[in-house]
């Protein structure tokens, strides 16, 4: 069954040139041409994954990320902007985004990275009951959270948590390297699969989100320290009872 993707962009051009390559690919596409249609078409219908443009008419591709966000929509985003600006790349990360390009692009670099994305976020098949029953218990814990790689899941006090695609392989990341401090280049090497130079301030954005799930206290954090001047380091407060 061909993945649906949902092309938003104002520019007609830029529509039919990533519809075309797009469905040359494998993919099923629709497109819309403003922000309100685009924010309409996502919260009512399931896409694999939203092509979003930055600047469009009636709603920018910034307030539909943050609607989707607000309405627990985790489909994953890759946001485009003509803007070579880290502040609206920041942003539109803040704001629930997993992914960006700077215009102008290639057709074959845009194929390539929602193949990336769509290979990140897709759970492992099943092909046996065998298999099945391993990957039940395939569970990370530590203190009150729960990962269950296998189901894409992350439980919180038993309950389960509302997390976009790239919060959650961070946060996998993390909890399979438990207890070893990680520099910021290391962890958007792993989770983001290729190089964003200079803007390890991704990471940082998805450390805060991820704080705000599962710590008590994102000032006092239990879970994911900061060790300065390095990075990150995930511990199990349990562990030092």
């Amino acid at each position: 069954m061909s993945q649906r993707l949902l092309i938003v962009d104002d520019e007609e051009s830029i529509v039919t040139l990533l519809q075309f390559n797009l469905e040359q690919s494998g993919f099923e596409v629709t497109t819309a041409m403003d922000g309100a249609t685009a924010l309409e078409l996502a919260t009512e219908k399931s896409y694999d994954l939203l092509i979003l443009d930055l600047m469009l008419p009636e709603m920018d591709g910034l307030d539909v990320c943050k609607h989707l966000r607000q309405n627990k929509v985790t489909t994953p985003i890759l946001m485009l902007t003509a803007k070579d600006d880290e502040f609206d790349k920041v942003l539109g990360l803040e704001l629930g985004a997993d992914d960006y390009m700077t215009k102008p692009f290639s057709p074959r670099e845009v194929v390539a990275r929602v193949r990336a994305i769509l290979r990140r976020v897709q759970p492992p098949t099943l092909e046996t009951s065998t298999e099945l029953a391993a990957q039940k218990e395939n569970v990370i814990r530590f203190g009150e959270v729960e990962i269950h790689p296998d189901n894409y899941e992350v439980l919180f006090k038993q309950t389960a948590l509302e997390l976009t695609p790239k919060e959650f392989e961070l946060l996998l990341y993390l909890a399979t390297n438990k207890g070893r401090v990680l520099t910021r280049d290391q962890l958007l090497n792993a989770v983001w699969n290729y190089e964003f130079v200079g803007d390890t301030r991704i990471v940082d954005v998805h450390i805060s989100h991820l704080r705000e799930k599962i710590e008590e206290n994102t000032k006092k954090p239990t879970y994911i320290k900061t060790i300065r001047g390095l990075g990150y380091k995930l511990e199990d407060p349990s562990l030092n009872v």
